[in-house]
C-alpha cells in the first residue's frame, strides 16, 4: 500500500542529518526503522525551533499514525536532506509530511512519509485545541530553513 503526499502543503522546516555507519543493516543500506527516526527528528527540531516544545506534565503532541514510502535506499556515507511540510490543520490536529533526499542528490526523493499529530493534555489524556501560536505557524506560508 502506498500513501500519497498531498499537493497542497506548507514547507515549514528543512535540515540535514548525517547517515551513520550504525544506521546500516546487513543488506548494506539504512534500516527501514531509521527513516521513521529521521522524520521524528525533523518534526521535533521544528517544534523546538518554533518555540512549541512538548510538556509531559502539560500539553503537547502525540503521533496517532505514521507511514513511510520507501523509494530508493539510503546508504553510508552521506547526509540526509529532510524537508518537513504541514497540511490539513484541524481544531486539535494537523498532518506532517517529510521528504527525504541526500544532500548530494537533492532532487531525488529517497523516501516520503507523514504523520497525524494530535495536541493533547497529557494529565487529562484527551485532545485539546491547538495553541494559537502553533496554529499561526501551521497556517502561514513559510519556507524557513535550518540547514
Amino acid at each position: 500500500m502506498r500513501f500519497d503526499i498531498p499537493e497542497q502543503k506548507n514547507l515549514v522546516y528543512t535540515m540535514t542529518m548525517p547517515i551513520r555507519w550504525g544506521d546500516m543493516d546487513v543488506m548494506g543500506h539504512v534500516n527501514n526503522t531509521l527513516y521513521f527516526r529521521y522524520m521524528e527528528i525533523i518534526r521535533l527540531e521544528w517544534m523546538l525551533a518554533a518555540g512549541v516544545p512538548a510538556n509531559p506534565k502539560g500539553l503537547g503532541p502525540v503521533i496517532v499514525n505514521a507511514f513511510c514510502n520507501f523509494q530508493t535506499e539510503l546508504s553510508f556515507p552521506g547526509e540526509v536532506l529532510a524537508r518537513l511540510y504541514t497540511a490539513d490543520v484541524g481544531r486539535t490536529s494537523f498532518d506532517t509530511y517529510t521528504l527525504l533526499s541526500r544532500t548530494d542528490d537533492p532532487d531525488t526523493v529517497y523516501a516520503s512519509g507523514g504523520s497525524r499529530v494530535v495536541w493533547v493534555d497529557f494529565p487529562q489524556r484527551k485532545s485539546v485545541p491547538l495553541p494559537d501560536m502553533l496554529r499561526a505557524l501551521l497556517t502561514q506560508v513559510s519556507t524557513s530553513t535550518n540547514i
